[in-house]
């Protein structure tokens, strides 16, 4: 059996909406496949080293605050790069940001992590830009397109597929 593991953090909806959708595009491949994938998507606070050390792929998906991936998120990657150094390396993960305006720095934050754990990306970063641009635009509940949402869906299918394909 292998596992997908989708972390995320969400304040206002937005990237929560994204990471399902990822989440559900995987699922459709494991209901085919009975019994060979496992989907695990779940908050970044609520995940530890021993999540990641049992994962065999990861979707990382945060929003972008201030410039930089979300704290939450941080405090994830805090929490286990050490625990998992040198344990995961070269299994397969893709990236999904959730911003206001930007979101190549948080993208580029991440990579720099996963560099460290020398895990393999498989997809471009997707950024998902909701041009919220006030304090009160940024602080609303975040309603994602269809079309971002096809995409993330169709990110978590080929990343299901190719590990269960044995392509990474």
């Amino acid at each position: 059996m292998k596992t997908l593991l989708i972390v995320y953090h969400s304040m206002t909806g937005g990237t929560m909406q994204l990471a399902r959708a990822a989440a559900a595009g995987a699922a459709a491949v494991a209901a085919r496949e009975s019994g060979r994938l496992q989907i695990r998507c779940q908050l970044a606070a609520a995940t530890g080293p021993t999540e990641v050390l049992a994962a065999d792929a990861y979707v990382f998906a945060t929003p972008e605050n201030l410039a930089a991936m979300a704290g939450i998120m941080k405090d994830f990657f805090d929490r286990c790069y050490y625990a998992a150094l040198q344990r995961i390396e070269g299994r397969p993960y893709a990236i999904i940001v959730c911003a206001g305006s930007d979101g190549t720095n948080a993208v580029r934050q991440i990579e720099r992590i996963a560099l460290g754990w020398r895990l393999k990306a498989v997809a471009p970063a997707r950024i998902v830009c909701t041009h919220a641009q006030t304090a009160e635009e940024i602080a609303r509940p975040k309603t994602i397109g269809t079309a971002d949402l096809d995409e993330a869906e169709a990110l978590g299918t080929a990343l299901a597929e190719g590990l269960l394909l044995g392509i990474y």
